[in-house]
């Protein structure tokens, strides 16, 4: 982990503000303090910025690139919870810091990430004086909360294949082909095998087309159509 200092602050509030919309309203004067007590910390792709069982030490804020928090189970199964984009927090470890837990899952940079890292006593200190930074925190919370919980729902009611159906729409919306097979199974909390099973059916059927590391729709209809929820679901 890299900690920027001094120079690199310079253009920080603009970047900040930039990055969170919501700052626009904040009170310069506490903008600035947080500013002075907080450290740019940068982390290059593929590093853990927490691994399960950490103690929360910082509220971040990301700044730049991508950060996926994911649960891993005792027998090495991955589940994807949620991602973290510019701007946005990690609704786990506000959970740590407000209840003074370790943290429970991993966070993994997928690009090279920096952050805006508050240590616990500004967090607090603007948690208990700052009615926008209350604002600020809970709100991030509460959205991201209701994507876990949905996330939550569709493993627990909705049938694999339909769920397969709406990662291989959104790969291809972002026009992303090359990804493996055990990628897919951890956005889907599943495992390898299942998700290698129903790619085969897929192809067989002529919906997709199937390479090393590789997925490409080719009848973009039946998978919409298999991804759309029958009336009354």
């Amino acid at each position: 982990m890299v900690v920027a200092r001094g120079a690199d602050k310079s253009n920080l509030k603009s970047r900040l503000v930039t990055a969170v919309p919501g700052l626009a309203d904040a009170d310069d004067a506490l903008l600035e303090q947080l500013l002075e007590s907080a450290q740019v910390v940068k982390l290059d792709r593929d590093r853990f910025v927490f691994h399960a069982g950490d103690l929360c030490q910082a509220f971040l804020i990301l700044l730049d690139g991508a950060v996926r928090v994911q649960l891993t189970s005792a027998n090495g199964r991955e589940i994807t919870l949620y991602r973290i984009g510019p701007g946005g927090s990690c609704i786990l470890t506000t959970s740590c810091l407000l209840s003074n837990e370790h943290y429970p899952a991993e966070a993994i940079a997928e690009s090279d990430v920096e952050a805006l890292a508050l240590p616990v006593s500004s967090f607090q200190s603007a948690l208990d004086s700052s009615r926008w930074f209350r604002r600020l925190v809970f709100d991030g919370f509460s959205r991201r909360l209701t994507s876990v919980i949905q996330k939550i729902e569709q493993i627990a009611f909705t049938a694999i294949d339909v769920r397969l159906a709406g990662v291989l729409l959104a790969l291809d919306q972002n026009g992303i082909e090359k990804i493996t097979h055990q990628d897919i199974a951890v956005e889907l909390g599943t495992a390898r095998e299942v998700v290698s099973r129903h790619l085969k059916r897929f192809e067989s059927e002529g919906w997709v087309r199937l390479g090393r590391g590789q997925v490409a729709l080719t009848d973009r209809a039946r998978i919409e159509a298999l991804a759309r929820p029958a009336p009354g679901d």
